[in-house]
C-alpha cells in the first residue's frame, strides 16, 4: 500500500502509554504512544540502549509492559495474546538457530508452532524469495552468517504474518547482503506486509523507510515522514572563528541562519546539503561588507547523536 493511502487507513499497530520499568528501577520506556500504518516501512532509530529492542519485544509479547497497551491488527497483545502474536513475525538480532536442523525442517517447524496447517507451497515461495531454496536441505550450522540471517527471516515469515519486525537486520552484515535485504524488504511490503525495523544506520532508514521514529533514553522523541527527517539530518554547519570578539550578530545579517558562539568568538552558519545553493558564497560576501573578519573556518555534518541531543534538549 502506498504511504499516502496507508496514512488514511486504521493503524495496524497502536501503542498507547507504554512504559517499562525493570526490577532494578531502570526505566527502559517512558509512556510511548505510536501508531504504525498498515503497509508502511517504519524505521525506529536510536543509539544502543535507547529502548528499541524493549519496545518491539513488548509488542511481540516477549517482555511484559509495566503500563499501557498494544493492539496488533486489532488484537490486544496482553488479553488476546495468541491472536495478536499470530499476526506478527519477529527477526531478532541474535543468530540463535537450531544448528543441526535443515533449513526446510526449521522453517516447517516454525509454521507449525503457530498452529498453521502445512503449506509446502508457501514455504517454498518464502525460501525462493530469500534465495534459500537451493539450501533447503543444508544444515543451518553449515551456512554463512548472512544465510543464517535469511533463515531467521524465513522462520518469521513461515506462518504468513501481516506484520514483520526486523531488529537490527543488517548489523554485522556486509554491504552486498545489506542491499539484498533492502530489496527483499521492499518485495515483502509490495506483498502487503507491514515492516518495522530498528537500526542505528542512518542510511538504512534513508534507503528503506516511509516514516522514521527517533527513540532516545526510553522516550519517543519524534515520529516524522522520512523525507522531512532526512532534511534535518542533511544539515551541515560552517563554523567561522572570528578575528575579534562579537557581542551580537549585526542587524544586517540577522536574516541569515547564523548563531553566535557563547564566547562571541565564533559564528555558526547552518545550511542544507540537499539544497541547490548552500548560500556560503553570499554569506562570505555579506560578512566582508559588514567588516566581519575571521581567521579560520571549518564545516561539519550533523551526526545522528547531534540530532538526538538537539531534539531532547528542545523537549527538556
Amino acid at each position: 500500500m502506498p504511504p499516502d493511502q496507508a496514512s488514511t487507513a486504521p493503524p495496524i499497530i497502536s501503542v498507547s502509554g507504554l512504559s517499562k520499568t525493570y526490577k532494578s528501577g531502570f526505566q527502559a520506556l517512558k509512556s510511548i504512544d505510536l501508531d504504525i500504518r498498515r503497509g508502511e516501512i517504519f524505521a525506529l532509530l536510536g543509539p544502543n540502549g535507547a529502548g528499541k529492542t524493549t519496545l518491539i519485544s513488548i509488542i511481540c509479547g516477549i517482555v511484559n509492559a509495566s503500563g499501557g497497551n498494544v493492539l496488533a491488527d486489532g488484537h490486544d497483545i496482553a488479553r488476546d495474546y495468541r491472536a495478536a502474536r499470530t499476526k506478527i513475525g519477529l527477526v531478532p538480532q541474535e543468530l540463535h538457530t537450531d544448528a543441526f536442523e535443515t533449513v526446510w525442517a526449521t522453517v516447517r517447524f516454525s509454521r507449525g508452532l503457530f498452529g498453521k496447517s502445512p503449506n509446502p507451497a508457501h514455504l517454498e515461495k518464502v525460501l525462493k524469495d530469500l534465495s534459500l531454496w537451493e539450501k533447503r536441505d543444508s544444515k543451518i550450522m553449515a551456512l554463512s552468517g548472512g544465510m543464517k540471517r535469511r533463515v531467521l527471516i524465513a522462520k518469521a515469515l513461515a506462518h504468513e504474518p501481516s506484520i514483520l519486525f526486523l531488529d537490527e537486520p543488517t548489523a554485522g552484515v556486509d554491504v552486498e547482503l545489506r542491499h539484498d535485504m533492502w530489496q527483499m524488504v521492499r518485495r515483502l511490503r509490495e506483498n502487503g506486509v507491514t515492516i518495522i525495523l530498528t537500526t542505528h544506520y542512518i542510511e538504512e532508514a534513508e534507503e528503506m523507510a516511509d516514516r522514521v521514529g527517533v527513540i532516545n533514553k526510553g522516550e519517543l522523541v519524534l515520529v516524522e515522514d522520512k523525507h522531512v527527517l532526512m532534511r534535518k539530518l542533511g544539515k551541515k554547519q560552517l563554523t567561522l572563528h572570528l578575528q575579534t570578539t562579537m557581542s551580537a550578530i549585526p542587524e544586517a545579517l540577522r536574516d541569515l541562519p547564523l548563531e553566535l558562539g557563547e564566547n562571541g568568538q565564533t559564528l555558526v552558519y547552518t545550511f542544507d546539503t540537499q539544497a541547490e545553493e548552500t548560500g556560503i558564497a553570499s554569506l562570505l560576501r555579506r560578512l566582508n561588507e559588514q567588516g566581519v573578519d575571521f581567521k579560520d573556518l571549518h564545516s561539519s555534518e550533523s551526526s545522528l547523536e547531534d540530532i538526538f541531543v538537539s531534539l531532547v534538549r528542545s523537549r527538556a
